[in-house]
């Protein structure tokens, strides 16, 4: 077998078990049934918001550490933050233990970025693409798995919700184990550096054998190259217009994801039909399918009506959420969160790819990270408006009027510069049409050069 995808397969067997959390989609209804003394409220106000802000807190830390301890370290810890987690859960019934389990949490999802970001120090640039496919597969594989069995287990009454978190338990401590498995890195893309191509001569099939010397940690050379690839990227237009988008689509759907359990119980509060497992299932499973979709439309026809696809996808999921604010039918509650998180889903994955097109090698991760940190500072803001005792302090369902609100808001955003680029657009294909046969032989050229303006007026 290729040393690149033995490396591949390694990984992605750990992604797929770290995913495997058959508890996660009725963790909202264990917390508040029979063996926690926790009320839909509490949750509401004094348990979720705490892995919001964590996750923040921690993001850039574990970005930077991270690169300095050189990714195995950094999966090998997220693997043991899992298993005490999901102990935690089982074991303990306290608000206090709680909230200490979403501090864990926040930084569980943190750690994700190691994941994400070891396969590139461990395979050569001809294999990204491959590679980050294998990746996203195997996490949304056991994403899905997970909710298909978490969902057959409940509606059988084979296990109740409690006993779904030692399943959960299990895969953790299993990909602690598979952890250990994984090839160490010995150079990464800041701190640890080798002149001769970034520490590592990575062959053609993935292997990767140290060079001898002039290898090793600074600070320095860490410090400019992030400058470097952070300056580059936004300082782009195309760059910053889909990042935008990126960071504030990204915190609304986080905060619908994490509170529409919620949602889901104030709709349904006799819980005659918990299919919460299902709707997941099928959220993973379509918008898996939506991202695969995305990676065969044609880039030029997203970047030539990038203001008003961005401007009409936003809107429509603002009427997505806002409608499940005032639905009282669970089913329909169910396809709406569908119908939002695959439209998410697609896009999120178009932006990522028309980012990447235009940023630097190696230097993907930094503007994911950075992005992913603004969409965590929105969505902290969100949360204290929204929920917290000193904002508006909402329900659940007052909270989803809010958020479509807040995607409403977003369209708003990118209709504005599209109404104007249509109008220069409009207003430049008029002048030369009204030019006529007049203008003589530099026609041609100038129409080429009004082209190009047009072009560059898609952005902001």
């Amino acid at each position: 077998m290729r040393e690149w995808l033995k490396i591949s397969l390694l990984l992605c067997t750990f992604g797929f078990f770290r995913e495997m959390r058959p508890s996660e989609p009725f963790v909202t209804e264990f917390l508040s049934g029979e063996w926690r003394e926790i009320t839909p409220e509490q949750l509401n106000r004094d348990v979720y918001p705490i892995g919001t802000y964590t996750y923040l807190a921690v993001l850039i830390v574990v970005f930077l550490v991270t690169d300095i301890l050189r990714y195995k370290s950094i999966i090998i810890f997220s693997a043991c933050v899992g298993i005490v987690i999901y102990s935690l859960l089982l074991w303990t019934t306290s608000l206090a233990a709680l909230q200490v389990v979403q501090v864990l949490y926040g930084t569980f999802m943190a750690t994700e970025v190691a994941y994400y970001t070891y396969i590139y120090a461990k395979i050569s640039r001809d294999r990204y693409q491959q590679v980050t496919g294998n990746t996203r597969a195997a996490i949304l594989s056991g994403r899905f798995l997970a909710s298909v069995v978490g969902q057959t287990l409940v509606s059988t009454g084979t296990m109740d919700l409690r006993q779904l978190n030692y399943i959960t338990l299990g895969a953790q401590a299993f990909s602690l184990l598979w952890s250990f498995v994984l090839p160490a890195v010995k150079s990464s893309v800041y701190f640890y550096h080798d002149a001769n191509e970034d520490g590592q001569d990575k062959t053609d099939d993935g292997a990767t054998r140290e060079k001898e010397a002039r290898s090793g940690f600074s600070c320095h050379r860490a410090g400019h190259l992030l400058w470097t690839h952070f300056t580059a990227a936004y300082t782009n237009l195309t760059v910053v217009q889909w990042s935008l988008w990126w960071s504030l689509a990204m915190a609304g759907f986080i905060q619908v994801a994490n509170y529409v359990q919620l949602l889901w119980q104030e709709i349904n509060m006799d819980q005659e039909y918990l299919y919460n497992g299902a709707a997941e299932a099928l959220l993973t499973l379509f918008g898996a399918l939506s991202a695969i979709v995305a990676g065969y439309v044609a880039n030029r026809l997203f970047e030539r009506w990038a203001l008003w696809i961005l401007t009409g996808c936003s809107a429509l999921q603002g009427g997505l959420v806002l409608y499940s604010g005032f639905s009282t039918n669970i089913w329909a509650a169910y396809a709406v969160y569908i119908l939002f998180g695959v439209l998410y889903m697609f896009m999120i994955t178009m932006a990522s790819a028309t980012v990447a097109k235009y940023l630097q090698e190696d230097s993907f991760g930094l503007v994911f990270g950075i992005n992913t940190f603004v969409a965590l500072v929105f969505q902290s803001i969100l949360t204290v408006v929204v929920i917290s005792e000193s904002g508006l302090a909402l329900t659940p369902r007052g909270q989803f009027k809010v958020y479509g609100g807040y995607f409403l808001v977003l369209a708003v955003i990118y209709l504005v510069p599209a109404t104007v680029s249509l109008v220069r657009h409009c207003m430049a294909r008029t002048k030369r049409d009204s030019g006529g046969d007049s203008e003589g032989p530099g026609q041609d050229a100038r129409i080429d050069q009004s082209h190009r303006q047009d072009e560059a007026s898609t952005h902001f």
